[in-house]
């Protein structure tokens, strides 16, 4: 059974077929899910607040602005938008390549089966939920560690090497003790408790 999307997460559809937002729209709704439409690309990018990490329906053929164009767009914005293309058969290739090369996440053939198309969409939202929270944890280790002083950084740095204490005290030119007291406070600040867990924090989230 498809869940509905967390509150925080909305579809956007982007077609100018009246007839197919409606469609669409509908059926989302009643899936639990918190919709929003636009008849043009033009429309979607003047409107819908793209720093949010919201999937969207996006029709390739568009009037004015094609969907490659609003994709390309929300691209140079630099948008956490996860983008599922609506493709008519013809554009089977197209779908395939901008997914593959452009960094879609999936396309949809317009007439699919209301189950298929929920359940894809399903997958669609929950990549872009775990890249939110991947994203929400990486700024909360961020800021812990902005947290540290220089020098309890030049620890973490070295402890995470795997260094001893006295192998740290050397390097940076300080005693011993005063390196127990740098780590004591790196781990308190970054919620560890030794090297290893340092070391996996710092890799997972691309931080030090």
């Amino acid at each position: 059974m498809t869940q509905p999307l967390s509150p925080e997460l909305h579809l956007h559809i982007v077609d100018d077929d009246d007839g197919v937002r409606l469609s669409l729209s509908t059926l989302l709704t009643a899936s639990g899910h918190r919709v929003h439409e636009y008849a043009s690309g033009e429309d979607f990018l003047a409107q819908a607040d793209t720093t949010q990490p919201d999937c969207v329906l996006l029709d390739l053929r568009l009037h004015g602005m094609s969907g490659l164009q609003v994709h390309d767009a929300l691209r140079q914005r630099a948008s956490p938008m996860g983008v599922v293309f609506l493709s008519g058969h013809g554009d089977i290739p197209t779908a395939l390549d901008a997914v593959n090369h452009k960094g879609a996440l999936d396309w949809i053939v317009k007439g699919s089966p209301n189950a298929e198309l929920l359940e894809r969409i399903a997958r669609a939202m929950q990549h872009l939920r775990q890249q939110a929270q991947h994203q929400q944890a990486r700024q909360a280790v961020l800021q812990r560690w902005h947290s540290l002083t220089p020098r309890e950084a030049d620890v973490a740095r070295l402890l995470r090497q795997g260094l001893s204490n006295k192998a740290v005290a050397q390097t940076l030119d300080i005693g011993v003790r005063a390196v127990e007291t740098h780590r004591a406070r790196v781990y308190d600040k970054l919620w560890v408790s030794n090297p290893t867990e340092l070391e996996r924090l710092l890799r997972e989230h691309g931080v030090g």
